[in-house]
């Protein structure tokens, strides 16, 4: 069980900076394709629009209803999304998964700053939340490649 100095690290004054400054909160007008993913855990969830050209991100929106740890990745992804390809966005996914469940680094650039989140790795409850904006883009491309 965790004890409120675990939660106080948890929740630090990055993470907290993060979340209260995420960019891209517009949704797009004419989105190549669209994704809403839920974490079940915590009811978190987020709507995501990307645009693409030439099967590069370029233009991205959202729509996020998550705890701090999930709008502080949403914040760091949204920093970084521009210019990404699909195989970018699953590759920092894996990364992002590898350091929370497996001991792993932090994802490579652009998404190092999610490194913020490793405190996380003892919190499996809140996984899902911290996954929630890759989960939502990798199905928004799928969606827009359909």
């Amino acid at each position: 069980m965790s004890n409120d100095a675990d939660l106080i690290k948890l929740y630090s004054a990055r993470i907290l900076a993060l979340a209260a400054d995420m960019p891209c909160l517009e949704r797009l007008e004419a989105p190549s394709g669209t994704a809403h993913c839920r974490a079940p855990l915590c009811g978190s969830n987020i709507t995501v629009d990307v645009a693409l050209t030439d099967g590069k991100i370029t233009g991205f929106g959202q729509d996020v209803k998550a705890c701090a740890l999930g709008q502080a990745a949403a914040s760091v992804v949204a920093q970084n999304i521009i210019g990404q390809t699909r195989e970018s966005v699953q590759n920092a996914r894996d990364q992002l998964v590898a350091m929370l469940q497996q001991d792993g680094p932090a994802p490579a650039a652009p998404f190092e700053e999610l490194k913020v989140l490793l405190p996380a790795r003892e919190f499996k409850n809140r996984h899902a939340s911290i996954l929630l904006c890759l989960d939502a883009t990798l199905d928004a491309l799928a969606a827009a490649s359909a």
